[in-house]
């Protein structure tokens, strides 16, 4: 069992959205299925506790109820080694959700993801602050990032 586990917060959702993540995912299942009995506090025989993994990572969704809800304070990144890999992610985690900008987006959950090239980190983390400043400013005009505008800032000079 890993030390540290997110535990998310769904209303009435937990088991489609563990699926809904399970499905996007390589090295993604449904681990266990907690139902509520009759002595509740939700109906006797509903979902209770989704137990999954996502890539290989374990979560755990509740069906708590609308009290709490998901904040942009708290988002999961996904590190892509290519364009396509950032497309793909991108397209299956907005479907029904809100682009943000700058590679954030909020699936139709309302969980916040940030879909970012493995690249992005490389080219920001650069000595040469005009290099960083040039790539942040590409970033900041975007909504989903795109890896050749990023690498064409870094590399003007």
């Amino acid at each position: 069992m890993q030390k540290i586990t997110p535990f998310l917060w769904f209303d009435g959702q937990a088991e489609e959205a563990a699926k809904f993540y399970a499905s996007i995912f390589k090295k993604s299942r449904i681990k266990s299925v907690t139902r509520y009995g009759k002595e509740g506090p939700g109906p006797g025989g509903s979902v209770m506790v989704v137990d999954f993994q996502i890539n290989g990572q374990d979560f755990t969704a509740l069906n708590g109820n609308a009290q709490f809800k998901f904040n942009e304070s708290v988002s999961f990144v996904v590190h892509c080694d290519t364009q396509k890999e950032v497309d793909y992610y991108w397209d299956r985690l907005s479907k029904g959700g809100k682009e943000i900008a700058c590679g954030w987006l909020k699936d139709k959950y309302g969980l916040a993801w940030q879909v970012t090239p493995k690249a992005l980190l490389r080219m920001i983390k650069d000595k040469d602050p005009v290099k960083k400043q040039r790539v942040m400013k590409a970033m900041m005009g975007m909504v989903k990032l795109d890896i050749r505008k990023l690498k064409q800032a870094y590399a003007r000079g």
